[in-house]
C-alpha cells in the first residue's frame, strides 16, 4: 500500500528519522517545519496522512489540526499526532481538535507502521466514496462535505463486549451520560448480537475468558450490516504486539486499561462522528447514483438509463434467439390537461399515471419515462400474445377509473399505445423504438385508447 505522507515537525533530525523509516516501507514523503507551511502543502497536494508534531513555536499542533479539519479541503486527511505529550489530558486535546489517532515519542517502528497502513486504508475508502459521489453530481459531495460539520456524535449507540461484568459496567457508567450502552458478557453471542441491532460503534476487551478477542471482532465485522462498524480495544500495555496486529487487520483505535474517562469520551465521540459521516457519504452517492437513472417526478427509470437498457436486453435477445418486446405510451390530450388545469395537475397526473402503469406491468418488465407525457416498458421474453395482454391491461388501468388529482372533478384519462417484437439478428434498439413510435402514431390516428402492434 502506497501513500503520500507529509511529516510536520520543526525539529530536522526527527524530519529524517521518521523519513528514513517511511521510505523504507516505499512511501512518498514530504515534509514541512512549521503550521502554516503544513496547511499550505495540505490545500495545494494530493496528501494521505499527515504526521504531526505538537509542540512547534507559532502554531502549535492542535492548531493545526483545528485548522485542517475546519477545511472542506482538507478535513477528509487523517492526521497521526507525534508527540512527547503522554498525559490523558494532551490526547483529549489533540482527538478535539480533530485528531485521528496519536504517537508517543520516542515512536516505535511497529506501531507506526500499523498506524499509517491503517489511516491510510481509511483515507483510500473515503477518496473512493468522494470521486464516485463527484463523478454523478458535484452538489452531492458538496452536501456530504457539509454534513461533516453538522454530524453529532452524541447519543450514539454502543456495545461493550466484555466477559469482566464489573468492568464493563464501569465503562459503560462513563458513556451513559451521553450514549445508549449494552453489555456482552458472552463473546459467544457477538453476531448474533449485532445482527439484531444498530450499534455505531463497539468496545472489545482483550481480556475475553477462553475467546480470542481479533476472533470476536472478525466475526462482528462479518455481519454484513456491520462491515464497517468502528471497534476500539480495551488493552494492557502487555497486549501492545496484538493490538498492532488489530490495527494491521483493520480495527480503528485502541485504549489502554485503566481506562481514563475523559480519553475515551474523546475516541468515543471520534469514532462516531467518523462513522456517521461515512454512512452520510455512502447515502449521498446511492441518491446521486438513483438521481442519474430515476425519473424525480414519476420515480421510474429515465430514458437514459432505458436507452443503455434496451442495447443490453436487445443484445441478449439476439445471442439466446429470444423473444422481446417494446411499448411505447402516450397520454392522450394532455397539453389540454396542463393548459385547462395548470402543471400542478399534469405532474399530479403523471404521478398516478406511472403508479398505475407499475401495479399493471409485470415484476420483470421495465418501466421508464421516456418524456414529458410519453413513457416505454420494455418486456423480455415475451410474445405477441403475451405483450396484448400487458398493453390492453394497462390501458384499461387507465381508462376504467378516473384520476382524483385534486380537480372539482375527477379527470377521465386514457393512453394510446404503440408495440413493437424483436425483429430478429439485424433488428437494431433505434428501430425497435422506430417501429414502436410508428404503431403509436397509428393508435392516436385511429381514435386514441387503444394498441397497435407494428407492422413488422
Amino acid at each position: 500500500m502506497t501513500a503520500r505522507v507529509l511529516i510536520v515537525d520543526d525539529i530536522p533530525t526527527n524530519v529524517r528519522l521518521l523519513e528514513a523509516r517511511l521510505t523504507a516501507e516505499y512511501y512518498e514523503v514530504l515534509t514541512a517545519s512549521s503550521g502554516p507551511e503544513a496547511l499550505a502543502i495540505c490545500q495545494s497536494q494530493d496528501v494521505d496522512i499527515v504526521l504531526l508534531d505538537v509542540m512547534m513555536p507559532d502554531m502549535d499542533g492542535f492548531e493545526v489540526c483545528r485548522r485542517l479539519k475546519a477545511d472542506p479541503r482538507t478535513h477528509h486527511i487523517p492526521v497521526l499526532m507525534v508527540t512527547a505529550l503522554d498525559q490523558p489530558s494532551d490526547r483529549v486535546q489533540g482527538l478535539d481538535a480533530g485528531a485521528d489517532d496519536f504517537l508517543t515519542k520516542p515512536v516505535d517502528d511497529v506501531q507506526l507502521m500499523a498506524r499509517v497502513k491503517s489511516l491510510v486504508r481509511l483515507k483510500s475508502l473515503t477518496d473512493e466514496l468522494r470521486a464516485r459521489a463527484m463523478t454523478g453530481q458535484q452538489i452531492a459531495i458538496e452536501d456530504a462535505l457539509r454534513a461533516m460539520d453538522s454530524i453529532s456524535a452524541s447519543s450514539g449507540s454502543v456495545l461493550i463486549i466484555d466477559t469482566d461484568a464489573r468492568h464493563a459496567e464501569r465503562i459503560r457508567n462513563y458513556l451513559s451520560p451521553e450514549h445508549q450502552v449494552d453489555i456482552l458478557t458472552q463473546p459467544a453471542d457477538a453476531v448474533f448480537q449485532v445482527s439484531g441491532a444498530n450499534y455505531e460503534l463497539a468496545l472489545v476487551s482483550m481480556s475475553l475468558d477462553d475467546f480470542d478477542p481479533l476472533r470476536v471482532c472478525s466475526q462482528v465485522r462479518t455481519v454484513e450490516h456491520t462491515r464497517n462498524l468502528p471497534i476500539i480495544l480495551m488493552a494492557d500495555p502487555a497486549d501492545k504486539p496484538r493490538v498492532v496486529r488489530a490495527l494491521d487487520l483493520g480495527i480503528n483505535d485502541f485504549i489502554h486499561r485503566p481506562v481514563e474517562r475523559n480519553e475515551l469520551m474523546a475516541r468515543v465521540r471520534t469514532q462516531i462522528r467518523r462513522y456517521r459521516y461515512g454512512q452520510e457519504l455512502r447515502q449521498s452517492v446511492n441518491n446521486t447514483m438513483a438521481m442519474a437513472v430515476t425519473d424525480e417526478l414519476t420515480g421510474l427509470y429515465n430514458r437514459r438509463y432505458f436507452e443503455r437498457h434496451l442495447h443490453v436486453m436487445l443484445s441478449k435477445a439476439q445471442e439466446q434467439e429470444r423473444d422481446l418486446a417494446l411499448m411505447i405510451l402516450d397520454i392522450d390530450h394532455f397539453k389540454a390537461v396542463n393548459d385547462s388545469h395548470g402543471h400542478d395537475i399534469g405532474d399530479a397526473v403523471l404521478r398516478e399515471f406511472s403508479a398505475r402503469l407499475r401495479r399493471n406491468i409485470r415484476g420483470v418488465d421495465l418501466a421508464c419515462r421516456f418524456g414529458g407525457e410519453e413513457f416505454v416498458v420494455l418486456m423480455p421474453d415475451t410474445d405477441f400474445a403475451q405483450a396484448d395482454a400487458v398493453a390492453e391491461r394497462v390501458r384499461q388501468s387507465i381508462c376504467e377509473k378516473s384520476f382524483d388529482v385534486g380537480t372539482a372533478r375527477p379527470l377521465s384519462v386514457t393512453v394510446s399505445v404503440g408495440v413493437s417484437l424483436n425483429d430478429g439478428p439485424a433488428d437494431t434498439p433505434e428501430s425497435m423504438v422506430k417501429r414502436a413510435d410508428v404503431a403509436l402514431y397509428r393508435a392516436k390516428r385511429e381514435g386514441r385508447n387503444r394498441v397497435i402492434f407494428d407492422a413488422a
